[in-house]
C-alpha cells in the first residue's frame, strides 16, 4: 500500500518548495536571469507563441495537481471572458481592497495557459489577447492581482517570451540587456516541460498590502505543505505599477525576493 501512494505523496511533500521556487525564480530577481529547469526534451512539447490566435472556446476541462478544475482554452494564449465593468469595485466601496474579482470561481475562471493555471475574471480582466499576451486589466486592486498572477505565471512557464518580458514587466535598459544576453546564450527555455508547469497551479488567495493609483503592493498565496496536519501556504510579494493604461510587474530587488510561509488565510481574499 505504501509503495502505491509514494509518487503522489512525494508530489505533495515537494509541492510547496517547488511552487515557491517557480514563482520566485525568474520574475522577482533583478539583473540575474534564472529559471526553474532547462530540459532540452521540452522543445518538442512547446507551443508556438500565441498558437492559433483565431481559436475560441474551450476543450474538455482537466484537473490540476491538487484535484481542482482547470479549463483548457482552444487558443493556448487563453480565452478572455465577457466583461461587465459595472461589477468592478469603486474606491468608495468598503471592500475596495478586499473583494475578489467576479467570475474566477465559475467555469473558465482558471485556464491552463502554456501549462500554467492563470485567472480570468468577468469584471476586471484580462479583457483581450494581443500578440499572445493577456492585457486589459481594470484600474483596481482586483485588476492588479489578476495581472500579477497572469504575468508571473506566464513568464515562468515561458521564460524566453521576450515580448511578455519587455511589454508587461517594468524593466530598465540594463535588465533588458541582461535578458537578451541570456536569450542569445540559449539559457532560457521557450517552454518549461510539464514536469515543471504542473506545479504552476491556481493560487488560493491574494492580499493587497498597499494600493495607490500608480502602484499596488500585493501577495499571492500558493498552496504549500501540510505541516503537523495543518495546511500552509507560501506568500510571494509582488509589486505592480500602472503604466500606459495597464498593470505591469515591477521586479523586486534580489534582497526582497523571497516567499513567506503563512499558516492561515484569515484576512486574505480568496479567489
Amino acid at each position: 500500500m505504501s509503495s502505491e501512494r509514494e509518487p503522489y505523496a512525494r508530489d505533495r511533500v515537494s509541492f510547496g518548495a517547488v511552487a515557491s521556487a517557480a514563482v520566485l525564480a525568474l520574475i522577482v530577481i533583478v539583473g540575474v536571469i534564472m529559471y526553474v529547469s532547462r530540459d532540452d526534451s521540452s522543445a518538442s512539447g512547446s507551443v508556438a507563441k500565441g498558437g492559433n490566435a483565431d481559436a475560441t472556446g474551450f476543450a474538455d476541462p482537466d484537473v490540476d495537481l491538487l484535484g481542482r478544475r482547470v479549463d483548457i482554452p482552444n487558443n493556448p494564449a487563453g480565452q478572455p471572458l465577457t466583461q461587465d465593468p459595472t461589477r468592478q469595485r469603486k474606491s468608495s466601496d468598503p471592500d475596495w481592497l478586499t473583494a475578489a474579482p467576479e467570475g474566477t470561481t465559475g467555469p473558465h475562471g482558471w485556464q491552463r495557459v502554456y501549462g500554467a493555471s492563470v485567472p480570468f475574471s468577468t469584471s476586471d480582466g484580462p479583457s483581450r489577447i494581443e500578440d499572445g499576451l493577456a492585457v486589459g486589466y481594470s484600474h483596481t486592486p482586483q485588476g492588479a492581482a489578476l495581472a500579477a498572477a497572469q504575468i508571473t505565471y506566464r513568464l515562468n512557464a515561458r521564460p524566453a517570451d521576450r515580448d511578455l518580458y519587455v511589454r508587461q514587466v517594468r524593466v530598465n535598459a540594463q535588465q533588458i540587456a541582461a535578458y537578451d544576453k541570456a536569450l542569445a546564450a540559449d539559457r532560457l527555455p521557450q517552454q518549461q516541460p510539464e514536469k515543471i508547469t504542473k506545479y504552476f497551479v491556481a493560487t488560493d488567495a491574494f492580499k493587497i498590502d498597499d494600493y495607490a493609483d500608480d502602484l499596488a503592493i500585493l501577495r499571492l498565496a500558493a498552496r504549500g505543505e501540510v505541516q503537523d496536519g495543518k495546511q500552509t501556504w507560501i506568500a510571494v510579494r509582488l509589486v505592480m505599477v500602472w503604466d500606459a493604461g495597464d498593470w505591469r510587474l515591477k521586479p523586486a530587488a534580489s534582497a526582497n525576493a523571497r516567499g513567506d510561509f503563512v499558516e492561515s488565510l484569515a484576512g486574505w481574499t480568496k479567489w
